[in-house]
């Protein structure tokens, strides 16, 4: 018998998997029939989630953690078993604002560090505290920003306006002159600079290798009442996610994602951050980074709790949570990769043998333990050179500048 599933989504690049578990027939092989669920804001998924109006959504991974913490609305228990995608983002501003960066944007994109340190004196040659919108307080780009405004003396709360809105509609309000830039999943950055409006600053593979994104959720409960249907599901995904990350099918997937239902951008577009090909100023050739976004190989679904546990950390750096070990083990039992593992033990998926790592310890593509196959971890290294330990979480918050 086919299970229906309704799952959430928001226009981006990075619901490629969910939108190929469906098209290419990867969910009805398990005997699942998806209905994905068009969302135009975070919020709006978050509710439709929580008070079960679907089975499960794509969602920002920080969102999953703090509606859980009982910091966003309504609280729940969410799971998340599966990661969508790493990567996949990119800061874009002003065509008059990016004239006091660095020139030459190919160096303006390999040194974020520096980037950061000229954003910073940008700041002080503008009319006004810029306004930089961000797609949901508690999403991996507004805390990427943060980190990395930070990191040059930028204090996101009192020298730049960060101003949420949904994705679909960031080009549109830089076209109203209500935000100065923004930072987004693809295809809405390069959406931006392809109109003229804005330049690529700074992406987010280069804030943080391999950094965390969008996540498969589900509310707890349900996910632990139907373990046959979530298992098929992950491997459904699974699959599909492999597909997606084949070069010889971007073709293919950027048609997919172009349709009305689902980006409603043109395929061009968003195949430039499938193939990470980054167009950083209109009209200028794209700049190669081909790990812009990935979607299944390095064991990118994998949930590490370890990158739950970093989303917690920025969560208590910004004063959003208050720091005991209660709630650190609450935010990082989140993820679960006990359930990823469930899933797919069957299946010719290489996964790590532990359930946390030291994130942004590797610097070139390393070998790990697995329990099934051959598994490369490729490189996580943050853009200032730190490591976080997920059982040394004082210290990691301790080598920042007070009070941030």
């Amino acid at each position: 018998m086919t299970m229906n599933l309704k799952i959430a989504f928001l226009p981006l690049n990075d619901a490629a998997v969910l939108v190929a578990a469906r098209e290419k027939g990867f969910a009805e092989e398990e005997g699942l029939a998806l209905d994905l669920v068009r969302t135009t804001s975070w919020a709006t998924l978050r509710d439709r989630l929580v008070f079960g109006q679907v089975h499960a959504a794509q969602m920002l991974a920080p969102l999953a953690v703090a509606v859980t913490l009982g910091l966003s609305q309504q609280p729940a228990a969410l799971a998340a078993p599966y990661k969508l995608g790493v990567n996949g983002n990119m800061l874009v501003m002003a065509t008059d604002f990016a004239k006091a960066l660095e020139p030459d944007v190919a160096a303006r994109l390999a040194d974020p560090l520096g980037t950061a340190h000229d954003f910073a004196a940008a700041i002080g040659l503008w009319r006004r505290k810029p306004v930089i919108g961000v797609v949901h307080r508690f999403s991996s780009h507004s805390l990427m920003l943060r980190y990395w405004l930070a990191s040059a003396g930028v204090d996101p709360d009192k020298d730049v306006v960060l101003r949420v809105l949904p994705p679909s509609l960031t080009v549109e309000a830089m076209r109203a002159g209500e935000i100065d830039g923004f930072i987004a999943g693809e295809p809405w950055g390069s959406a931006a600079v392809e109109e003229g409006l804005a330049e690529t600053v700074s992406i987010g593979e280069r804030i943080w290798r391999r950094g965390v994104e969008k996540v498969l959720a589900f509310r707890e409960a349900w996910m632990e009442e139907n373990p046959e249907t979530v298992d098929r599901l992950l491997r459904a995904l699974a699959r599909a996610a492999a597909w997606c990350d084949d070069p010889a099918n971007h073709v293919a997937l950027s048609d997919l994602l172009a349709d009305p239902r689902y980006v409603d951008q043109p395929a061009e577009l968003i195949g430039r951050a499938l193939s990470g090909q980054i167009v950083a100023r209109a009209g200028e050739a794209a700049i190669a980074n081909p790990d812009f976004m990935l979607f299944s190989r390095e064991a990118t679904p994998f949930p590490w709790r370890s990158q739950a546990l970093w989303i917690y950390s920025q969560l208590v750096r910004w004063n959003m949570v208050d720091h005991d070990v209660a709630t650190a083990a609450k935010a990082g039992a989140v993820f679960r990769p006990d359930i990823f593992r469930r899933a797919l033990a069957d299946s010719d998926v290489a996964m790590p043998g532990a359930s946390m790592k030291v994130e942004g310890a590797v610097d070139l593509p390393m070998a790990v333990g697995s329990r099934r196959g051959e598994l490369t971890l490729g490189p996580d290294r943050f853009f200032d050179g730190r490591v976080f330990d997920p059982e040394r979480i004082e210290e990691f918050l301790a080598g920042f500048a007070s009070p941030r």
